[in-house]
């Protein structure tokens, strides 16, 4: 597992550093050993059974050679400048062999062993002094308590695993970066036995010189790689990974990430409601997701989706053409499909004239689309279907969904599908999904289908939650807003809560649509605001120091006239005195009161670690318990926000629900953008909760009722 410190890695590693720890020239072994099962004796074994050409130096103060190579007795007899050491010592042995890797300029070091940040306080300590040397002499350093690298490309495992280290050869890799590294090797026997290439595998532990960003920084770079599968229970440097996944997605590799975390518990936030319901892994999905990267949620996802990105470069964008064999089958594709939200596009004997013209007669046209048992008949008919679906560009791939029963049946399926691939060459994405689970498939008939790019799966459903999570990623808005980021007067240089009264102020300039309101120390002052404002009004308690004035008492509604406003002055400040004894009001807003719609909640974070991001959902008392939000980057497009908002389990409500009308969703999402815009300029502010933003029918705006914000105290100058 992965582990919280403190320590200060480098912001970047020194330019070619990565290069000595992932291609070294020359290995140090340190605690060398020939002992079954020793690690220093595995990390010799894989390297000479992958015919590693490079100098390997074994260090162990009680032997003078292993086998046939001599050992050295300490670091200290190195010759300077090796590139890479591995660390096959107990823990308390570690700090003092990487001072004395220092002292030998070597350029990398793998640490194995565990008890670092993980183990309490000593051992964190040691940690952060670990980093601090790094840091001082440019050392790249993986783990602590990590597995190590296997290099592929080369051959080259850097791990005390039992590896074979298959050359990638031609082939595109898949590259492997998880901090944890008994996944990485779970997701190493997983491609492999896919026979996807894999180009490096990387457990990085406890990250104290070097961390996930740094190898896909490299990876970007690496010609061998298309595809990072990565396994990462937390971000220690984000603004870097994002901008390397956004690197990645431009030169066209694809990173797959499963990032665990979703269950957690959401960072809790004295201020606002957006604090607490922008959880981290709901802040991590916005961004990385807007980066181009591809989140899996399971183990098993991660690999479909892998395995789908390197053999099919194309990534489906939309729905795919289902091929089966059953009608019981079809409702139940319908049912997951309807359950995912996986788009299949609807066909029929009209629209679909030239696959009408293939199918026999009695086989209608429709996606899912059921060939009953004709294709054991009529062999030709999986290759006359598939050519037509080829051909159709309503599909964004084809999934055949076949019973696969045994060899004899199977030999009567394939050749006509394989002939279909071969003579077509479908640009679109071919995957084959297996009814039955466990069929005897000949070996050589998933070789056929995988040279030809054919993504093979054991089960349909794999294929469809897979292809689910590559379509959302396709689906995702790109385009970003261009208006320039708008900074704001008035914020104040304290810092800390600002109440509702001076929130309004400092946001209405930027078109922010609020109720007309004053504030009013005095009962006398309350009456004058009230007339000039019309009646009726609402009366909202204002100070730093109380956030949810509601659950003081702090809000009186619906005062009609001026004896009702006198009545609820006292109420308000009896409720304030005995919900919070002493104290101080800065007064009393007076507001016009708003007339009814439906309520939104938005707000802005500036996340301390992924930075801002915005939250929009239906807000109201049922904001907390029904969480029907999104979490958005700041930067999208007033057209991208719409989009968003449709997302809503409830967006029902704003198209028209049973003869309601259309919802005013622009003027939500122009306040939605003004605060996206706003956080890019202040990052002073930390957060903004407009609950509720009432949307009144299209045409008609919408009015921010309540506005907290709550920000940093600037610096000041000395």
């Amino acid at each position: 597992m992965t582990v919280e410190t403190t320590s200060a890695r480098p912001s970047a590693l020194p330019s070619g550093s990565m290069e000595r720890l992932l291609r070294p020239r020359s290995v140090a072994i340190v605690g060398a050993s020939d002992k079954p099962g020793a690690l220093g004796a595995s990390v010799l074994s894989n390297l000479d059974r992958s015919g590693y050409a490079g100098a390997i130096h074994l260090i162990n103060p009680k032997r003078t050679e292993i086998g046939d190579r001599p050992c050295l007795a300490s670091i200290d007899d190195l010759p300077d400048g090796v590139d890479a050491a591995v660390l096959a010592v107990p823990r308390a042995a570690v700090l003092s062999s990487i001072e004395a890797l220092a002292r030998r300029r070597v350029g990398a070091a793998v640490i194995f062993s565990a008890g670092f940040a993980e183990g309490g306080e000593e051992g964190l300590a040691e940690q952060r002094e670990i980093t601090r040397i790094a840091a001082e002499v440019g050392m790249v350093i993986e783990g602590p308590n990590c597995l190590g690298m296997i290099n592929h490309v080369d051959r080259i495992p850097l791990t005390f695993i039992e590896t074979a280290s298959e050359a990638l050869g031609d082939r595109p890799g898949i590259a492997i970066v998880s901090q944890s590294g008994a996944m990485a090797a779970v997701l190493g026997v997983t491609f492999a036995s896919r026979d996807l290439g894999l180009s490096y595998s990387v457990s990085t532990g406890n990250e104290a010189a070097s961390g996930v960003e740094d190898y896909v920084e490299f990876l970007v770079e690496d010609a061998s790689t298309r595809v990072i599968a990565m396994i990462v229970e937390q971000f220690r440097k984000p603004a870097r990974f994002l901008a390397a996944a956004r690197k990645a997605y431009a030169r066209g590799k694809r990173i797959v990430l499963l990032h665990p975390g979703r269950s957690s518990s959401a960072r809790e936030s004295a201020a606002t409601h957006t604090g607490a319901m922008a959880g981290d892994y709901q802040v991590m999905r916005a961004k990385v997701t807007r980066a181009g990267v591809i989140l899996a949620e399971t183990l098993e996802e991660l690999g479909d989706i892998a395995e789908i990105a390197l053999r099919c470069p194309a990534l489906p964008a939309g729905g795919p053409a289902v091929l089966g064999e059953s009608g019981a089958f079809k409702a139940l594709t319908l049912d997951l499909c309807e359950e995912l939200g996986l788009d299949l596009p609807a066909i029929n004997d009209e629209t679909a004239p030239a696959l009408r013209a293939v199918l026999p007669p009695f086989v209608g046209v429709s996606n899912p689309l059921d060939l009953t048992a004709q294709g054991l008949v009529e062999p030709d008919l999986y290759d006359r279907t598939l050519t037509a679906l080829f051909d159709d560009t309503r599909f964004a791939s084809i999934v055949a969904c076949i019973i696969q029963t045994d060899p004899v049946t199977l030999a009567i399926k394939l050749p006509p599908i394989l002939k279909a691939v071969r003579e077509r060459k479908p640009a679109k994405p071919l995957i084959f999904a297996g009814l039955d689970e466990g069929a005897p498939i000949p070996a050589n008939y998933i070789a056929q289908l995988r040279a030809l790019g054919i993504v093979y799966f054991p089960s349909t459903e794999r294929a469809f939650r897979a292809l689910k999570r590559i379509d959302a990623f396709a689906a995702r808005d790109i385009a970003t807003c261009t208006a320039a980021p708008v900074a704001i007067a008035g914020l104040p240089s304290q810092g800390g809560v600002i109440p509702e009264y001076q929130a309004k102020q400092i946001l209405a300039p930027l078109g922010i649509p609020f109720p007309e309101g004053r504030l009013a120390t005095t009962l006398e002052q309350a009456l004058t605001a009230a007339g000039a404002i019309g009646y009726p009004v609402v009366l909202k308690a204002q100070s730093p120091d109380l956030s949810h004035k509601s659950d003081a008492g702090g809000v009186v509604i619906g005062l009609v006239d001026a004896a009702s406003l006198r009545q609820g002055w006292g109420k308000l400040h009896a409720n304030i005195a005995g919900h919070r004894p002493g104290l101080t009001l800065d007064g009393v807003l007076i507001e016009a009161m708003g007339k009814r719609g439906i309520e939104l909640i938005i707000g802005a974070r500036n996340d301390p670690d992924w930075g801002p991001v915005i939250l929009a959902g239906f807000g109201g008392i049922t904001a907390e318990i029904l969480g029907d939000v999104r979490i958005l980057t700041p930067d999208l497009p007033d057209d991208a926000i719409i989009r968003e908002l449709h997302r809503l389990k409830n967006a029902p409500l704003l198209r028209g629900f049973r003869g309601s009308p259309p919802l005013d969703v622009n003027a939500a999402a122009r306040i939605i953008a003004a605060l996206g815009q706003l956080l890019l300029a202040e990052p002073a502010i930390r957060e903004i909760d407009l609950n509720p933003v009432v949307i009144y029918p299209d045409g008609e705006g919408a009015v921010a009722l309540d506005a907290l914000m709550l920000a940093a105290s600037k610096p000041t100058d000395v």
